[in-house]
């Protein structure tokens, strides 16, 4: 297939760069009056309309797109999310309004243990039912790959129900699908916090034959540095390690993170130049998600003074029921300029290129390379990235490829 008459192609990346950092945050290629060559569903070449193989012929056909002057970019990758899982915690929504922390919800049962709690009694084909449509959902919005994390079951038999469906996922969608066990999300009810600690541990063998990497929630009320290093030293060798850290204070999940050469570093509400340190010359990607801090009224991660520091930073939506219930990447791109004062080209990269890298994935998508899959949106005519992020409610899509 060859899509023609491109107004604006975005996000061209030579072989062999998987992220970007520092100033090169805020860089990418682009080319205007572009063609577009797919093979065998990868990205086989791309050059100026002038040089556009049979450019006389520019209508519709099964071989043949016209852009019609619309932009042509990656697709997002969503490296952060929680989006299997059973029910609502639309309830919870109401305690928030009325004044009760994130902290306050989860000491009296809620949070997490809520879904939980629904989760394990759910059947395992109706809570694949529910995620999927989540999953359409989060693919008609742009997103190409995404992660999904476990950690709403909270015992042996939830947590492997809920990797079962992942995997499940996995084989039934076009998007790529990253699985991470997060048993430690909280204290699984009925245990004592060593115990649970315990069991995460003996959970690792079974939910390594199902998942690609292992996740700690390392901040304060839930898992400590110590139980981190415990956890992650278990999975060594089975499981790659991405991390929850600094999300309610500075937990130091961070440095254990970069200690055990976790991909990613997720949330960083919380972080001083300390953590900043600590991630230089690492191959740990900082990802914020700036969802969750729109939601819960938390603040936003420092990503100006991040890359100022020479790193980079991705952006994804921590999709979940309690406290990101939103899979637009789109409106994840808006806040990362809005907010966190991103530029468009820095945001763009943020949950392109960098989030691929976050989920080991950007050897693949998040760029426009040779060789890449073609896993790419195309727009309406006349959009290009500031509009993208500055109208960030107008509907703009004009085909999602994957």
């Amino acid at each position: 297939m060859i899509i023609k008459n491109i107004g604006k192609l975005v996000g061209i990346v030579p072989e062999g760069v998987l992220r970007k950092e520092g100033k090169e945050q805020g860089q990418t290629g682009m080319l205007e009056n572009a063609w577009l060559a797919m093979e065998d569903g990868r990205i086989a070449d791309w050059g100026p309309m002038e040089t556009c193989p049979g450019r006389k012929n520019v209508s519709d056909t099964p071989d043949t797109v016209d852009a019609r002057g619309g932009m042509l970019m990656p697709g997002f990758c969503d490296s952060h999310t929680h989006i299997v899982y059973a029910g609502s915690r639309d309830g919870e929504f109401l305690d928030k309004i009325n004044g009760l922390s994130y902290e306050e919800i989860a000491a009296r049962g809620g949070g997490i243990l809520n879904s939980a709690d629904l989760l394990n009694k759910t059947p395992e084909e109706e809570l694949y039912r529910q995620s999927m449509v989540r999953v359409k959902e989060m693919m008609g919005k742009g997103t190409v790959a995404m992660e999904i994390k476990s950690g709403y079951g909270l015992c042996p038999e939830g947590e492997m129900k809920m990797l079962r469906v992942i995997r499940r996922i996995q084989e039934t969608v076009p998007a790529t699908v990253k699985s991470t066990f997060l048993g430690a999300h909280a204290i699984g009810r009925g245990y004592t916090h060593e115990a649970y600690v315990q069991a995460v541990i003996d959970m690792i063998p079974q939910a390594a034959e199902y998942a690609d990497f292992i996740d700690v929630f390392c901040d304060e009320g839930f898992f400590t540095v110590e139980d981190t290093d415990r956890i992650l030293t278990a999975a060594q060798h089975l499981l790659t390690p991405k991390i929850h850290a600094n999300e309610l204070a500075v937990s130091g999940g961070v440095q254990v993170g970069v200690k055990h050469q976790a991909l990613s570093v997720d949330h960083l509400e919380r972080t001083t130049e300390t953590e900043m340190e600590a991630l230089k010359g690492s191959w740990t990607m900082p990802t914020m998600l700036p969802g969750s801090s729109f939601f819960l009224g938390l603040p936003y991660g420092r990503a100006r003074d991040f890359i100022k520091a020479g790193l980079g930073v991705a952006l994804a939506s921590d999709y979940n029921p309690g406290s990101s219930p939103c899979g637009d990447m789109r409106f994840v791109m808006a806040q990362g300029c809005i907010k966190m004062r991103l530029t468009p080209m820095e945001a763009f990269n943020a949950v392109t290129l960098n989030s691929a890298y976050a989920m080991g994935v950007s050897s693949e998508y998040g760029s426009i390379t040779r060789g890449k899959k073609a896993a790419l949106i195309l727009t309406q005519p006349g959009w290009d990235l500031t509009k993208l992020a500055y109208q960030y409610q107008t509907p703009f899509i004009r085909k999602v490829l994957m």
